[in-house]
């Protein structure tokens, strides 16, 4: 077999070891040992490495334009060992063409979340002003970026939505259903309007990010247990994202809902430049690193950054160490060592292990990381 790219010896997140080959951006081969392939190049991991599908964070805000929440989406992206960022809704109607434009010289794979609003986010309330909301622009923004908006996106908090309630959220599900169903991704935060007023709006498969926030207005009532509503929109299939970000993850109430069993389908940073210089968030594998401190094991949080996102967002594609897939890869080292660990309301925790991301491939492209 001629391929592109040889990774040899090295491990799946379960331990087992795994071979992949890589040829023409897609993957042609996996297996605990692969013979007779000839390729232009090879990356032997020595047994000490672990191969996954590559990373997919489902909640970024990487559009370079605005200067509320923006980002480099590579900085976001395979800097950092991840190999597709969904943009959540910064951009709206207005400047989503834009957007893709700029993505088109990204290292990273690059998707996007239409803002209900057709401005986006430059500034916290596009949402305060209903007639932002035109579905008309939305439909034919859809039309004429298919395959680059993978979902709609609806900030659901007071500061956002101002004095309009859940009506933003109603005008969405609307939108939504004009556009064959397409993924819908809810914020959370400060209330009104009140949680359980969003989440009973909510349907089977619309997301819900934030959802381990420490807030008042959050999964947790004042005795420190879960809210009986927030059960009953889980187990109707409401999908439950972390979208870590500057104020939306909090170590208790995600240890509680973990104890419960009030897991999250995929993990997401809600990084930009500041929470990504400054912290708490820094990067995809530090927000892992908080997840596994918490009790999750190493292959239930790589699923929750490769097949649940692809799945939710129907990546096609993405998301498997699969021949046919996409070459879409990351390798990444499981590291002995002390690292304090802080959430979004400040409080912090150590580990005595972490994750280190050694190389992103993109598409068959390798890209080595710095490691410091």
């Amino acid at each position: 077999m001629q391929a592109q790219l040889l990774i040899k010896n090295g491990l799946k997140v379960t331990g087992e070891p795994i071979e992949v080959a890589v040829g023409n951006g897609q993957i042609l081969a996996v297996d605990t040992e692969l013979h007779g392939v000839e390729a232009a190049q090879t990356i032997d991991l020595h047994r000490n490495s672990y191969v996954s599908a590559g990373w997919i964070d489902d909640h970024t805000h990487c559009y370079e334009k605005l200067t509320l929440y923006y980002d480099d989406p590579d900085e976001d992206g395979y800097k950092t060992g991840v190999t597709t960022v969904i943009d959540a809704g910064s951009t709206g109607a207005d400047n989503i063409r834009d957007f893709y434009q700029i993505t088109r010289a990204k290292k990273t794979n690059v998707f996007a979340m239409l803002n209900i609003a057709k401005t986006g986010i430059p500034a916290q309330n596009e949402l305060g002003d209903l007639t932002k909301i035109q579905p008309a622009l939305m439909q034919a923004a859809v039309a004429d970026l298919p395959g680059f908006i993978v979902g709609l996106k609806a900030r659901i908090s007071h500061s956002v939505v101002k004095e309009n309630g859940v009506i933003p959220l109603q005008r969405a599900k609307e939108i939504q259903a004009t556009l064959e169903d397409m993924p819908l991704m809810v914020h959370v935060g400060a209330n009104p309007p009140e949680l359980s007023d969003i989440l009973a709006l909510m349907s089977q498969d619309d997301i819900l990010t934030h959802a381990y926030n420490g807030k008042t207005n959050g999964i947790l009532d004042a005795d420190g247990n879960v809210k009986t509503f927030v059960f009953a929109a889980y187990r109707r299939g409401v999908i439950f994202d972390v979208g870590h970000g500057t104020d939306s993850w909090d170590f208790k109430t995600a240890a509680t809902a973990f104890t419960v069993g009030l897991d999250p389908t995929s993990i997401s940073t809600d990084i930009y430049s500041r929470n990504r210089m400054n912290g708490p968030v820094y990067d995809m594998a530090t927000t892992l690193d908080k997840m596994r401190l918490i009790g999750y094991s190493l292959p239930t949080v790589i699923d929750m950054i490769t097949t649940a996102p692809a799945a939710n967002f129907h990546l096609a594609g993405k998301g498997q160490l699969a021949p046919g897939f996409d070459a879409d890869i990351t390798i990444f080292q499981d590291k002995n060592g002390a690292k304090t660990l802080t959430d979004s309301d400040g409080n912090q925790r150590t580990t005595n292990h972490y994750l280190q991301p050694e190389y992103a491939i993109v598409g068959g492209e390798v890209y080595a990381l710095d490691k410091h």
